[in-house]
């Protein structure tokens, strides 16, 4: 798709980006620390079948950590005490092996960094000089630091991420709730506003929340799950919206 066929995001009330694979390929670290982890838990729990990329997509994108942790297990027939959020990175609840991932995840972000996909930045600029208001709408708890290692934080007046869903008791993507709170945080109506998400749950969330559009980005998921979990559009890159 050229930037003339695809609908034009500065006639929309706001626009709301998911983080993860929309704004930063901090989906790459987190897939590298879910993996690191989960194969080692396995390995040591004796769980089969074995980690794979797939279950990232299928039980981990898009979700809030804990709730990630319990629909893998789930799926491997196994359950587990939930725990609590300060139970430690070495307790064997949800929480705990939800924290033991978040760490891999920390170190790994300290030690690289990251950066904004560029064709994302310079969107999220346009739709700034255009006076579009925007905001980032993420499952992560860990949005604010990625946030401000990639530079970013300055440009968004609202980050409705995992603290806040945690706090206000809001269930994960793909229920409406996150994509319907940043909206009301970010004082627009979905109806007249545009989401954009690389993954099929924030998507399905999306979609569900009531948005006019919802834009897919393809880092990997596909084009075709994307469209079918209710994008209103795919494309491969966002800076397709300026060329």
């Amino acid at each position: 798709m050229t930037a003339a066929s695809l609908p034009d995001l500065t006639t929309f009330d706001g626009v709301l980006f998911d983080l993860d694979g929309v704004l930063t390929p901090t989906a790459d670290v987190h897939m590298h620390a879910w993996a690191t982890m989960f194969t080692d838990l396995f390995t040591a729990w004796g769980i089969t079948p074995a980690y794979t990329e797939r279950d990232y997509f299928e039980y981990l994108d898009g979700k809030k950590r804990y709730d990630g942790v319990a629909s893998l297990l789930r799926s491997r027939d196994v359950e587990v005490p939930w725990g609590d959020p300060s139970d430690p990175p070495t307790a064997d609840t949800v929480c705990g092996i939800g924290n033991r991932k978040n760490e891999v995840f920390s170190r790994v972000l300290r030690t690289e960094g990251i950066a904004p996909y560029p064709g994302s930045l310079a969107l999220v600029n346009h739709l700034r000089a255009a006076g579009v208001p925007v905001a980032v709408v993420s499952s992560s708890k860990n949005a604010e630091e990625v946030l401000q290692v990639a530079g970013i934080r300055d440009l968004f007046p609202v980050v409705m991420d995992g603290v806040i869903a945690e706090r206000e008791n809001l269930p994960s993507k793909p229920a409406p709730d996150v994509f319907a709170e940043g909206a009301r945080l970010l004082g627009v109506d979905p109806a007249r506003s545009a989401a954009v998400e690389d993954a099929h749950s924030g998507v399905q969330s999306a979609a569900a929340a009531g948005f006019a559009l919802v834009v897919g980005v393809d880092r990997g998921v596909g084009a075709e799950t994307l469209l079918a979990s209710g994008a209103t559009i795919v494309v491969d890159d966002l800076s397709a919206f300026l060329s």
